[in-house]
């Protein structure tokens, strides 16, 4: 693998990175179903947009939480379960469908900061 390669995309924790692509896959995977056979068929380039928007996602996510982290600090909030879910799964779609413009902040961070794996 190349070392700028190896730099920028080998940072994150290999545990970290397969549960927030897994995570990363329900919008891809929920939008098949929703344009599955005998219905308004998927197009290629959307198809590969949401593909890369989903391999991207871990390092959107990386962002994210580093950006909230740096804001809240170590406070935690007590709010209602169902509240929480909702907020949730609106910052996992925003990063999802913005990782192409945020997970390039996270690469950037990982090539200039080599070797301090994150999460």
């Amino acid at each position: 693998m190349h070392p700028v390669i190896a730099k920028t995309f080998g940072d994150l924790s290999a545990s970290y990175y397969f549960r927030q692509f897994i995570f990363g896959l329900i919008f891809p995977v929920l939008i098949f179903l929703m344009t599955g056979p005998g219905k308004h068929p998927l197009q290629i380039g959307t198809a590969f947009m949401m593909m890369v928007n989903a391999f991207l996602y871990p390092y959107s996510r990386f962002v994210y939480e580093s950006v909230l982290e740096f804001i809240v600090g170590q406070n935690e909030f007590f709010v209602n379960a169902a509240f929480m879910r909702i907020v949730k799964l609106m910052t996992m779609l925003v990063c999802w469908s913005c990782a192409m413009i945020i997970a390039p902040i996270g690469l950037g961070y990982f090539y200039l900061h080599p070797g301090e794996a994150a999460r």
